[in-house]
């Protein structure tokens, strides 16, 4: 199957802002791939290390809240 990974980065990073916490961090328990596409686009700081979560970029956090409203918001 040809996965469009974008497509997968935008659904990874709404969910991300549904495991918000002290402010702009996330619990980063998604495909590592996906992570290291969404920090290569400057939408989260480095996910490599022992912490259980990621910070989020100013613009990560702004697009985050968009994509999850636009995804699974009610209408």
């Amino acid at each position: 199957m040809d996965i469009d990974t974008d497509r997968v980065d935008d659904v990874v990073l709404a969910l991300l802002w549904l495991g918000l916490h002290d402010g702009a961090r996330a619990w980063k328990s998604f495909d590592w791939d996906t992570m290291g596409r969404l920090h290569s686009k400057g939408l989260i700081d480095d996910p490599v290390g022992k912490a259980k979560s990621v910070v989020m970029t100013p613009e990560g956090l702004a697009r985050s809240e968009q994509l999850f409203q636009e995804m699974f918001g009610r209408r």
